[in-house]
């Protein structure tokens, strides 16, 4: 399951780490070929700037994944 989101500063990049460790399901964040734990604050800094794919797995309840990413963007 993937949604395309743009990170555009460092306070994004600080709500999107708390709502992914507030999730039960882990979360991740693509951009090209570099793919970065949601929940490691220091690596989503460095796609401030960007766009990012946020994947999680298909097991996951798609509305719940759909509100996560709507609070993250």
């Amino acid at each position: 399951m993937t949604r395309e989101i743009t990170i555009k500063d460092g306070s994004q990049v600080e709500k999107i780490n708390r709502l992914a460790c507030d999730t039960p399901f882990e979360v991740w964040l693509s951009s090209g070929t570099t793919m970065l734990d949601a929940r490691s604050l220091l690596g989503l800094f460095a796609l401030v700037g960007k766009k990012a794919t946020v994947v999680a797995e298909d097991n996951v309840d798609p509305h719940k994944f759909s509100k996560l990413v709507a609070k993250m963007a």
